[in-house]
């Protein structure tokens, strides 16, 4: 990603699960990459998602999930997550090392201040890229596949 801070170009990180990339996630991403110059895609671990999601996520595994995010062709770097990303403290030392001048996320990212209040440490900002769509979830693909 050093290409990346060179010549004054714009670094936006998002994170995230990516399980069953769905047109929502493309959206996404698609919005976060037109804010910067080079996109940064971070993906939560297998573990993760199990303590985030319950026991029966993540549905794709963490390469997969990997792979099809580099697949789109949208990010510049696609990367898994610490597995100890919990604590403000982790996302701070994550931000740290890489030092995006955005972090892109929906308008229903959980703990947005505290987002914004990492980046603020660092020089960055917080980027609303896209809304919440309630109709398009992960969750609500696998509970109607379900039926």
């Amino acid at each position: 990603m050093q290409r990346c801070h060179g010549n004054h170009k714009s670094l936006v990180l998002v994170t995230g699960v990516f399980d069953l990339l769905h047109q929502e996630h493309l959206h996404f991403l698609q919005e976060a990459k037109a804010v910067g110059d080079c996109l940064l895609v971070g993906i939560e671990t297998d573990m993760r998602v199990k303590q985030l999601k319950g026991v029966a996520r993540p549905v794709e595994t963490q390469a997969i999930r990997i792979k099809k995010v580099q697949a789109t062709n949208l990010a510049d770097g696609v990367f898994l997550l610490p597995e100890q990303f919990t604590h403000s403290q982790d996302h701070l030392s994550l931000i740290k090392l890489i030092r995006p001048n955005l972090l892109a996320v929906s308008e229903h990212t959980p703990n947005l201040l505290q987002k914004q209040n990492i980046m603020e440490q660092v020089g960055g900002k917080v980027a609303i890229v896209c809304a919440h769509n309630p109709k398009i979830s992960t969750t609500q693909i696998i509970n109607s596949t379900q039926k």
